[in-house]
């Protein structure tokens, strides 16, 4: 972040405005909405300013600047077109270590006014730290459509409420869950619809019949722990849940709707190599996250102790989030997960994920299947349980199917070699497509005899996967996302374009060819 957002206190504080003109009118605007007492230093201020501040805790100063008027200002605005007056009011403002904002010049400010969505008592800020105020705008206009005005008196109604639900309900768990199923219930439903009373109503019964379930809970643990042992008392423990989430390929756009939602309610997070920063940053930021990647021969933690840590956490009573790189059900070993939590009485969701196969494919403008090119596809891994190499090499041989490899580029030239000595053509295009969806996104094309030199010489990193088959011939013409990464041979006398069906089909026509794919990007555009 290159600044960091702060919410001033500026209620009956003191700010000097200096300018009198258009901006600040602007800045006096909101200002005063948050109950500042300004001060507006100008040899003419405009009738609108005059008009706007009518209270008694206003002042108006009919003179040129001077830094006496500084004191005991709380902020500082510098709202003159004199470029020089500007510099002065900031080194003024500098030397007395008061906030200064210099309207329009980045540099000179030392906090910056954002654009507001405001909720009262919910407010929003989103800058572009000065860099495009516009856009700020634009985006504060689709967020004002998508957050209704009833936000507002919901959390209004949720600080009334909030000592009295602190007295009821003792631990921050339990106030967390309180809110959260009021905040996604009947009560926001309510007060969305305007019915403020009954939304009222409704959240006093939720917080009695919390407040008394607690008390009968409280009641039966003191009577069990005099008369049971304290294992007996553990296993009363109320037993969480487990969300298994496919995080998808990187992008955070990707994610689905309940996997945000989920992620937003967890008290503890499990996650995997393959999850990107973008991705884990949208947890809930108080959630515990705890890293048990696995990359290769390196496993942070074994599967035996991923299974136990999410058993252990969901008795403690935790919404536990396991957040796994793609998809969980392919090659994400999200089955042995579930197996060991229904062996163990725990519940448990599954989210899926967009799995790696999909992304790479579509982010490099490989459709997977193609009525000309491929009737089928197949999602193979590379490697085997412990650890043993996939050699089933006779089982990929059809040149009518796609094979996707997972966890094959670091046995590339093995997976090459076996499968040309099972009778797979040399000639069979295949690519590696490198961290699929992200602005990093690289991909290699070539055939089973060209791309283990080629890869050699270009060494795309892991995570990648591998796509073999003819419909990686379309990638040339299809490749759609981030091309300046791409590191394909140039198209324009590479045989790749005309497809694998040249060789060994009728001949067609590279032109024809083009236009063909031309015709389906025009036909998806649409």
């Amino acid at each position: 972040m290159n600044t960091f957002p702060l919410f001033f206190k500026l209620e009956g504080r003191k700010v000097l405005i200096v300018g009198g003109g258009e901006v600040a009118l602007r800045k006096a605007d909101l200002l005063s909405r948050a109950g500042a007492c300004i001060t507006i230093l100008a040899p003419d201020i405009s009738h609108e300013i005059q008009a706007l501040l009518t209270d008694d805790k206003h002042e108006f100063i009919y003179e040129n600047y001077n830094k006496r008027y500084m004191s005991g200002a709380r902020v500082i605005i510098a709202a003159t077109d004199d470029e020089t007056l500007n510099h002065k009011i900031h080194a003024d403002a500098t030397e007395l270590n008061i906030p200064v904002n210099v309207v329009d010049t980045p540099p000179l400010c030392d906090f910056i006014f954002p654009a507001i969505i405001d909720r009262n008592p919910i407010v929003i800020g989103i800058s572009s730290n000065g860099k495009a105020p516009v856009l700020a705008r634009l985006l504060r206009a689709r967020l004002e459509t998508l957050i209704p005005q009833g936000y507002g008196k919901l959390a209004k109604l949720a600080g009334d409420f909030r000592s009295e639900v602190k007295s009821k309900i003792p631990t921050l768990t339990g106030r967390r869950q309180f809110w959260e199923r009021a905040f996604e219930g009947q009560v926001s439903q309510l007060m969305f619809a305007g019915n403020e009373n009954e939304a009222i109503a409704q959240l006093k019964a939720d917080l009695d019949r919390t407040a008394e379930a607690l008390d009968e809970k409280k009641a039966t643990e003191q009577t069990v722990a005099a008369a049971v042992s304290d294992d007996s008392v553990d296993a009363q423990t109320p037993v969480g849940e487990v969300y298994i989430v496919g995080a998808g390929p990187g992008d955070p756009e990707l994610l689905t709707f309940k996997a945000l939602r989920l992620m937003q309610q967890a008290d503890i997070v499990y996650y995997d190599a393959l999850v990107s920063p973008q991705v884990l940053d949208l947890c809930r930021r108080d959630a515990d996250k705890v890293f048990v990647g696995k990359k290769r021969s390196n496993h942070a933690v074994a599967q035996l102790g991923i299974n136990e840590l999410l058993v252990n956490s969901a008795k403690q009573g935790r919404r536990v989030v396991r957040l796994k790189g793609g998809d969980p059900f392919i090659f994400g070993r999200g089955g042995e997960e579930i197996e060991s939590l229904r062996a163990h009485g725990v519940p448990y969701q599954v989210v899926p994920g967009i799995t790696a196969a999909n992304a790479a494919a579509s982010y490099a403008g490989i459709p997977l299947t193609h009525r000309d090119h491929s009737q089928s596809v197949r999602f193979v891994t590379g490697f085997l349980k412990a650890g043993a190499p996939n050699s089933n090499f006779k089982n990929f041989l059809d040149t009518d199917e796609t094979v996707v490899f997972y966890m094959g580029l670091h046995s590339l030239e093995r997976l090459t070699e076996g499968l040309m000595q099972a009778g797979r053509s040399q000639d069979t295009p295949i690519a590696i497509v490198s961290n699929a969806s992200m602005p990093n996104q690289q991909v290699l094309t070539g055939t089973l005899d060209t791309i283990v030199a080629k890869q050699a010489h270009a060494q795309l990193p892991t995570p990648a996967l591998l796509i073999m088959g003819d419909v990686v011939s379309l990638h040339h013409d299809l490749s759609w996302y981030n091309q300046y990464n791409q590191n394909s041979d140039d198209t324009a006398d590479n045989w790749l374009r005309e497809g694998i069906s040249s060789l060994n089909k009728d001949k067609k026509s590279s032109t024809s060819q083009q236009a063909h794919a031309l015709s389906m990007v025009a036909n998806f555009a649409e």
